[in-house]
């Protein structure tokens, strides 16, 4: 069976990310690396979360971003 995806635009998509409950409240958002390149973009998404003052780190297919301005530290 072939997947259907709904196309949403670029800024929905991204607005979208930024609304859910955790980001409002400085929690932590995950996304797809291959979602997001296919709805905005990487480069798109890294300049939003720099705009915004937060970090965002890549763990193989994993983006995490951190909706705060706290410093981020690997802890090993």
């Amino acid at each position: 069976m072939a997947r259907v995806f709904r196309t949403v635009s670029p800024e929905f998509w991204m607005q979208q990310i930024f609304d859910v409950k955790s980001a409002r409240t400085g929690g932590v958002v995950r996304r797809k690396l291959r979602d997001v390149e296919r709805n905005v973009g990487l480069a798109r998404l890294q300049a939003e979360v720099e705009r915004r003052g937060y970090h965002a780190v890549l763990n193989g297919e994993q983006i995490i971003i951190f909706c705060n301005n706290e410093p981020v530290r690997l802890l090993c």
